[in-house]
Order: C-alpha cells, then sequence, then structure tokens
C-alpha cells in the first residue's frame, strides 16, 4: 500500500510537468511571431513608386484630356505641343515611335538599318570600333573613343566590358567580332550590315566614324512591329527637329518591305523622356 501511494504521488507530480511543456512550446511561436512586424523595413519597397500628389495628378490628367481632345497633329504644333507640355527640369530626348503594319515572324519584314540626321541627337556618342593595322589609326584621327583588335575583343568578352554606345567593325575583323554575339547582342551592340556598323573591305572607316559621331541613329522592329528612336533634344530649334524627325520618318517609309499589305505606317508620335505622347500626321 506504501508502494502504491508513492507512485500514486509521483504520478500526480509528474501530471503537471507535462501540461506545462506544450503551454511553452505553443507560446513560443506566438511570440516570435510578435517580434517579425517590429523588424519588417518600412518604407518604400522596390518596385513600388510612390503615390503621385494630387496635384500632379490632376496636372497630368488636365494633359491628356486637352491632347486627346486635339486628336492628331501636324508636325509643327505637335513639337509645340511637346515643349508646352514639358514638366521636367533635365532636357530630354525627343522621340518618335511609330507602329508599322508589318508581321515581325516573317525574315523578310523585319526592318533594321541607320540614318544620319541633319542635325545629330543633341548627346556625345561614344564609337568603338573593331579593326586591325592602318585602320586603327584613320579610325583614332577620324574621332573613334574606342580603337582595337584582339585585344579589344578579349576584353570585351573576358570583361564583360561594353563602355560605349555604338560599335562598328571592318569587314576583315567580322569572323573574330562574330565570337561576341551572346555578350553584345542583347544589348543593340553587335555590328551588322544592315545597320551600317560594318565597314566594308575598302571601305571609309573615316566616314562610318564621323557620321557616328555627328548623330547617325540606329533603328529596329521590336517584337510588335514597333520602332523607337531619338531624334534630338527638346532644347532643339522647331525647326531642327522638325527636320530630324521627318528625315527618319522618311527612312522608315523607304525601307517598306515588299512582302507588306495594307497599310505600312499605322501611326507615328512624337514624346518627349517625360512627356505624354501626340500623335502626329507627318
Amino acid at each position: 500500500m506504501a508502494k502504491s501511494k508513492a507512485n500514486e504521488g509521483n504520478a500526480a507530480e509528474a501530471a503537471p510537468q507535462k501540461t506545462e511543456a506544450p503551454v511553452q512550446q505553443a507560446a513560443a511561436p506566438a511570440s516570435a511571431s510578435a517580434e517579425a512586424p517590429a523588424g519588417k523595413k518600412r518604407g518604400r519597397q522596390p518596385g513600388h513608386p510612390p503615390r503621385r500628389g494630387k496635384k500632379l495628378r490632376t496636372l497630368l490628367a488636365n494633359q491628356k484630356n486637352k491632347l486627346a481632345k486635339e486628336g492628331t497633329q501636324t508636325l509643327k504644333k505637335a513639337i509645340a505641343t511637346l515643349k508646352q507640355v514639358k514638366r521636367a527640369k533635365f532636357n530630354e530626348t525627343v522621340e518618335v515611335h511609330m507602329s508599322l503594319g508589318v508581321d515581325t515572324t516573317q525574315a523578310d519584314q523585319l526592318i533594321r538599318g541607320s540614318v544620319a540626321l541633319p542635325h545629330g541627337i543633341g548627346k556625345t556618342v561614344r564609337v568603338a570600333v573593331f579593326c586591325q593595322g592602318e585602320n586603327q589609326n584613320v579610325a583614332k584621327k577620324a574621332g573613334a573613343d574606342i580603337v582595337g583588335g584582339d585585344e579589344l575583343i578579349k576584353k570585351v568578352q573576358d570583361e564583360n566590358w561594353m563602355d560605349f554606345d555604338v560599335a562598328l567593325a571592318t569587314q576583315d575583323m567580322m569572323a573574330k567580332v562574330i565570337r561576341l554575339g551572346k555578350v553584345l547582342g542583347p544589348r543593340g551592340l553587335m555590328p551588322t550590315p544592315k545597320a551600317g556598323t560594318v565597314i566594308p573591305n575598302g571601305g571609309d572607316v573615316a566616314a562610318a566614324v564621323n557620321d557616328f559621331k555627328a548623330g547617325k541613329v540606329e533603328y529596329r522592329t521590336d517584337k510588335g512591329g514597333n520602332i523607337h528612336a531619338g531624334v534630338g533634344k527638346i532644347d532643339f530649334e522647331d525647326e531642327k527637329l522638325a527636320e530630324n524627325i521627318t528625315v527618319f520618318v522618311n527612312q522608315i517609309r523607304n525601307a517598306k518591305p515588299a512582302g507588306v499589305k495594307g497599310n505600312y505606317v499605322l501611326s507615328i508620335t512624337v514624346a518627349g523622356t517625360m512627356t505624354p505622347g501626340i500623335p502626329v500626321s507627318v
């Protein structure tokens, strides 16, 4: 009997320990969850821009309604309107966006090339030239920023170095430059004959460098059949902007593929870096 009473006493003492352990285990996650919000970072999160103020929202809405009422404008009027709606403090780039009636799944309807604008694009263009021999001296004298042969190819390939805006290459270097396709291609910097960035054997290296330094613009259709290009700065004189835009649009019109049926140029829009787009008739 004494042993049984002792066993009962031990069991009674052990029972509270069994009930207390789960309570402590259950309380641990609760305290951890309470600390989590305190450690969470506050403020603007990546990918979420701050909410626009009421004044800015009203301004943008008024601009949108005004442009919608005016509809398609002449090029001269569109440039004047563009300068009126400018609100950024920096010198914005003026862009042309063209929607084309091409089938981008057809290789013969892909449009790519370059055009020299009469008044340039208003910024310094860094030109790299892949060449060898005497062409290196010619390119340097013409104003090329980076000139090289095998050593330049190795630097781009090994270091992923692309500190330039335009890459030119002479025809005799293309067998080596083609190895850079995976590096330069995604950035739109790979020299190609269609873009005018491959200089044929015996071609004028100095003239090619001068054209791109002065403001020769490359263009190509995207997957949606659209073409986008910067054609100057918003502080350009109206006449110079109009001439640049006209030359660019005419170049695209002249590049119409033979296989395109129906309307070729669907729409033309001009815009600044931070302005709404303005549909124009050119």
